[in-house]
């Protein structure tokens, strides 16, 4: 068997293959409620074979949405759409998981395809938080530094969305630390210029993030995984690098986080990097060497290149967006590129296994 269609077991959960529906922001919710859009959207992935779907950046408050289109998992009405959801996945033998999310200094944003611009309150917008009172840039909102009082509402905010995640069917929950949201900004020096217990030494800027994961595991089974999203390097000098995610992933490894899925970039806008196919392959590459479950993801597009990475030993999962966007069902044809016989289709595609 290819080690792409080969299972993973992860605490108590097994997943069929190595393939994971990355988060994709659909900025399609109302008020934080799932629509039909989620439904189709996930589903569709479903069927098309992936081993775990990761539901988007759904946010632990309203104002730690990106858009006022984001999911929200902020109160207990939000739940039965997101169960909707969870039962189709499960009923074709994928993991459901989700992404738990506050924005920072980047949130009340307009969808992608309305600019890309800041909302003001008067339009349905909110004032930002962040670590420091430091803008993204002079688009976005110039946020108020978080209080302690409000550091801890948030970690709260983390706390019961775990909970409503559990009652909603998930089975992975994964934390959002990186592109430049708030776990990121907490973390990266570029952003976190503050004086007290969250600021300043790595340990503190690493603060913020352990309560969250604590106050989860409150909430969250033991025997059911946790993941973590990190920006492996923030591109630019002076910020977060690879050997900070290696020290992190050192810490982390023996605080009940199982798999880091490895990203980069997105705290500040002036940051230096140049896009290729695989190019953040080698950041989950020396975080896994902490010995500790890497995902890998960025323009990863081929079976051939999914299967490389993990028989190198460079990742444990692979993480893909774009690809699953263009074809919900890569991993059907993925199993047909690397002749895996073995690979279950939903019975009503059937008749569309066989190559000819």
């Amino acid at each position: 068997m290819t080690k792409l269609f080969s299972p993973i077991q992860i605490k108590s959960i097994s997943f069929k293959n190595r393939i994971v529906v990355s988060p994709m922001c659909q900025y399609s919710a109302t008020d934080g409620f799932a629509t039909d859009w989620h439904l189709v959207h996930l589903g569709s992935r479903a069927v098309g074979g992936a081993g775990l779907i990761i539901a988007e950046a759904t946010a632990v408050t309203p104002e730690g949405r990106i858009s006022p289109y984001d999911l929200g998992l902020w109160k207990d009405e939000h739940i039965d759409g997101l169960k909707r959801i969870t039962q189709f996945i499960e009923q074709q033998g994928c993991v459901p998981g989700i992404q738990l999310a506050h924005a920072g200094r980047k949130s009340s944003m307009s969808a992608p395809w309305m600019g890309n611009k800041l909302v003001a309150p008067a339009d349905g917008g909110w004032e930002t938080v962040a670590p420091s009172a430091i803008p993204f840039s002079d688009d976005y909102s110039h946020p108020s530094e978080l209080t302690v009082e409000g550091i801890a509402r948030i970690v709260k905010g983390f706390k019961d969305a775990a909970r409503r995640a559990l009652a909603a069917g998930f089975k992975v929950i994964e934390i959002h630390g990186a592109h430049g949201y708030l776990v990121n900004e907490f973390l990266s020096p570029l952003t976190n210029q503050r004086n007290d217990e969250y600021g300043g030494s790595f340990e503190n800027r690493l603060r913020f993030l352990m309560e969250v994961i604590a106050a989860i595991q409150t909430e969250w089974p033991a025997d059911l995984p946790l993941f973590l999203r990190i920006s492996a390097t923030d591109w630019a000098e002076g910020g977060w690098t690879v050997e900070d995610s290696v020290k992190l992933a050192t810490i982390l490894k023996d605080k009940g986080i199982d798999v880091i899925d490895c990203s980069t970039g997105g705290v500040v806008s002036y940051a230096k990097m140049t896009p290729f196919s695989g190019y953040q392959v080698e950041f989950a590459a020396a975080v896994r060497k902490a010995g500790i479950v890497t995902g890998a993801v960025g323009i990863i597009t081929t079976a051939a290149q999914a299967e490389e990475i993990l028989q190198n030993e460079q990742a444990d999962l692979i993480f893909m967006a774009r690809e699953l966007l263009r074809d919900p069902y890569f991993p059907l044809r993925a199993a047909r590129d690397l002749d895996e016989t073995a690979v279950s289709w939903p019975v009503q595609y059937e008749r569309a296994k066989r190559k000819k």
